[in-house]
Parts: C-alpha cells; sequence; structure tokens
C-alpha cells in the first residue's frame, strides 16, 4: 500500500518488538527511575540496557533527563497513541464490555454456589439444560 509509511510509527513498533524493551517500558509504569535501577533485573551490560534506552527514547516511548552523572527515565504513554490508532482500524480492539464480564462472572459464581450447596446437602443435582 503507497502512502501509508509512517516512520514514527516504525520506530513504536520497533521499540516494542524487543522483551527487554518492554520489560523497562513495564518497570517504568512504577514512576521515574535510574538507568542503574533499570539495568539491575537484567543480565545484560549497563551499555546493553542504555542501548535499549535510546531506541525506546529515539520511538519518544522514554524521556531521559540528565542530573549530575545520573541519568533518569520516565514514561511517555502518549508516544504509543499512534500504533493504538493504527491497530484500531484492524477492528476488534474496542473496548472491553464490562458488562458482559460482570455477567459471566456472576454466572460462575452461581455455578460455585449450586455445586457447593449440592455437596453439603448430599443430593444430587442434575445437569443444567436438561
Amino acid at each position: 500500500m503507497a502512502g501509508t509509511e509512517d516512520p514514527d510509527l516504525d520506530r513504536v513498533f520497533a521499540a516494542l518488538a524487543d522483551p527487554t524493551r518492554r520489560a523497562i517500558l513495564t518497570a517504568l509504569l512504577d514512576g521515574e527511575a535510574s538507568v542503574s535501577d533499570l539495568a539491575e533485573p537484567f543480565e545484560i551490560s549497563l551499555a546493553g540496557v542504555s542501548k535499549h534506552l535510546r531506541i525506546l527514547t529515539l520511538a519518544g516511548l522514554v524521556s531521559q533527563v540528565r542530573s549530575g552523572r545520573e541519568k533518569t527515565c520516565r514514561l511517555e504513554p502518549d508516544a504509543i497513541n499512534a500504533a493504538l490508532i493504527w491497530m484500531q482500524g484492524f477492528g476488534g480492539f474496542e473496548g472491553i464490555d464490562l458488562d458482559a464480564v460482570e455477567r459471566i462472572l456472576a454466572g460462575l459464581i452461581d455455578d460455585e454456589d449450586e455445586a457447593g450447596d449440592a455437596g453439603a446437602s448430599g443430593e444430587a443435582r442434575p445437569p443444567a439444560g436438561g
């Protein structure tokens, strides 16, 4: 399809393609963190984490601020909007129908209550629907 190239969107998807970068983004959901704090759980060098952060920064998903010798990283969630809008074009990415989820959960709870009642009274219950 001609005319569908979007370098910003390409950078976001390329950044999200790597599990280490996704883990870094997940860690930043808790708030700002230093590069050394972000690097701690990984079995890669600080320089390796810095390369991942550079890619996330170029994609606009992370911002970095230097304070003295330390860099602090912050999640920039708005940068993912282009990817979300693009994916919504395929449909099936609409919001969750919370009423439907509630009905399903209520049905599961009712089924568990009925099973518990049958076990307590010692009476056999006929299967549902028949």
